[in-house]
C-alpha cells in the first residue's frame, strides 16, 4: 500500500520529530496537514481541506493530550484511523486508547520504515479515498457516499432516511446513475403531494420500465397506494424501488398510518443522512460549494467567505439543513457590500438582535462565549493556558467550546 494521494493530519509539537515525519510523508506522496497543538488538531480533523485518511498524533502536547483530542472527536463523530506516538512511560495510555477505538501506536524511538508500514495498514480503504465527496467531507458524510456507491451495485430496495433539506432525492438519483440501470428512466413519485393515488402509481410503473422508481416521502403515501405498492413489489418487478423518509418514520407505523411490512421491505438496506447540526465541517464545506456556484453569476465576483462567516456557519444549527444554507448564501452573495461575505450577510437578523431583549440564559451564554474567545485569543489557542485564565478545568472549557461551536 502506498501513501500517494492520501491526506494525513500530523499532530506533533516537537519540531525535529514533526519535521522529519512531515518530510518523509510528503516524499511518500502523501498530503500532510501538520499542527502542533491539540486545539488546532481538532480543527484540522473536523474541518479538513481534504478528507482525512489517517491521523498521526503524539500523546503529549503543549495544551493537552492526544487522548483528550481523541475523546473530543469521539463525542460528535467517528474519528479517522489514529496512529499514536508515545514514549515508554505512555504505553498504558496508548493501550487504553486502542480499547477506545484507536488503530495503533508506536513507541519512541522508532524506525521510520516500520512506522510507515504501520501507518499504511491503518488508513481508510482506498475505495473511499477515490470516491469524490458528494454529501460532505466528514466521516459520517463519507460513509453516506460510500454506502450509496456500494448499494448502487445491488438490485435490492433502499431506504434513504433523513431530515428535510439533506439531498435525499439527489442521493437517490446518484444511486441510479451509478447503477447498471443508468440508461433506463429514473422516475420520482413525490408522496408529499396530495394527488398521488393508484392511478398515478400505475402510470409511474408503466413509465419506469426497467429503471428506478423513487418514492419521495414514504410516510405520506395514502393507505390505498401503500397496499398497491406492497402487492406490486411482492409480485416481482422489472424496476428497482428506492424510498426516502423522515428520521422518525417508525412513529407512523406505531400510529397505524404506515404499513410495517412496507417499511421493512426497504429497511434492510438503509442510508441515514445525519443533519448538518451534527456535521459542522460539512456545513462549511457545503457553503463553499454553494458560494462558488453563486459567485460565478455575480458581477463583480466576491473574493470569498470570510473566516468570520465560516465560523458563524460552523456554529449555527441549520434547522433547514442544506436548503436553508443555500437560501442564506444566495441572499448573502447578492447583498454583500464589500469584497467578502461576512456573518451579517448570511444572518441579517444579527443586526436586529440589539432591538430584542435577551433572556438571562441567552445573555449568559453570549458573555461566556465572548470571554472564551478572548481567552483563546490571548493565549494563541493554548487550551490549558486559556482554562487557567478563565479559572476552570480544561475539561469544562472543552465542553463549553463544544456547546458554543468554537
Amino acid at each position: 500500500m502506498t501513501l500517494t494521494g492520501r491526506h494525513i493530519v500530523l499532530v506533533e509539537d516537537d519540531e525535529i520529530m514533526g519535521g522529519s515525519i512531515h518530510q518523509r510523508l510528503e516524499l511518500e506522496g502523501a498530503s500532510v496537514t501538520w499542527v502542533k497543538l491539540m486545539g488546532r488538531g481538532i480543527s484540522a480533523i473536523r474541518t479538513p481541506r481534504l478528507p482525512v485518511d489517517g491521523v498521526v498524533c503524539d500523546i503529549r502536547l503543549p495544551d493537552g493530550t492526544g487522548e483528550e483530542l481523541y475523546e473530543v472527536l469521539c463525542r460528535t463523530t467517528t474519528p479517522p484511523p489514529f496512529l499514536f506516538i508515545t514514549g515508554q512511560g505512555g504505553i498504558d495510555q496508548a493501550v487504553r486508547l486502542l480499547r477506545a477505538g484507536a488503530a495503533d501506536y508506536v513507541t519512541k524511538p522508532f524506525d521510520m520504515g516500520g512506522f510507515l508500514d504501520r501507518l499504511a495498514r491503518i488508513l481508510r480503504p482506498e475505495e473511499n479515498v477515490d470516491l469524490p465527496p458528494q454529501t460532505g467531507i466528514s466521516a459520517a458524510a463519507r460513509q453516506v457516499d460510500a454506502l450509496a456507491a456500494e448499494y448502487a451495485t445491488g438490485d435490492y430496495p433502499i431506504l434513504i432516511r433523513g431530515d428535510k433539506g439533506l439531498g435525499k432525492a439527489r442521493l437517490a438519483r446518484r444511486i441510479h446513475d451509478l447503477s447498471d440501470r443508468r440508461a433506463a428512466p429514473f422516475i420520482e413519485v413525490n408522496a408529499h403531494r396530495h394527488d398521488i393515488d393508484d392511478q398515478a402509481l400505475t402510470e409511474a410503473i408503466a413509465e419506469v420500465g426497467e429503471g428506478t422508481l423513487y418514492f419521495n416521502g414514504l410516510e405520506n403515501l395514502a393507505s390505498e397506494t401503500q397496499d398497491h405498492l406492497v402487492e406490486t413489489l411482492a409480485a416481482g418487478t422489472p424496476f428497482r424501488a428506492l424510498v426516502s423518509a423522515w428520521p422518525a418514520v417508525d412513529a407512523r407505523v406505531t400510529a397505524g398510518e404506515l404499513r410495517a411490512d412496507l417499511l421493512y421491505l426497504f429497511k434492510a438496506h438503509e442510508v441515514f443522512i445525519p443533519p448538518l447540526c451534527e456535521r459542522p465541517e460539512d456545513a462549511t464545506w457545503l457553503a463553499n460549494q454553494f458560494f462558488e456556484t453563486l459567485n460565478n453569476r455575480r458581477d463583480p465576483p466576491l473574493k470569498g467567505l470570510s473566516s468570520h462567516a465560516e465560523n458563524a456557519i460552523r456554529a449555527y444549527d441549520w434547522p433547514g439543513n442544506g436548503r436553508e444554507l443555500r437560501a442564506r448564501l444566495l441572499r448573502a452573495v447578492e447583498a454583500a457590500q464589500g469584497e467578502w461575505v461576512f456573518p451579517s450577510d448570511i444572518f441579517p437578523e444579527l443586526g436586529a438582535e440589539s432591538d430584542r431583549f435577551s433572556t438571562l440564559s441567552e445573555a449568559r451564554d453570549a458573555a461566556e462565549r465572548q470571554q472564551i474567545i478572548a481567552a483563546l485569543s490571548r493565549t494563541d489557542g493554548h487550551i490549558l493556558e486559556a482554562a487557567k485564565l478563565l479559572k476552570v478545568s480544561r475539561t469544562t472549557l472543552w465542553e463549553k467550546m463544544q456547546k458554543f461551536g468554537l
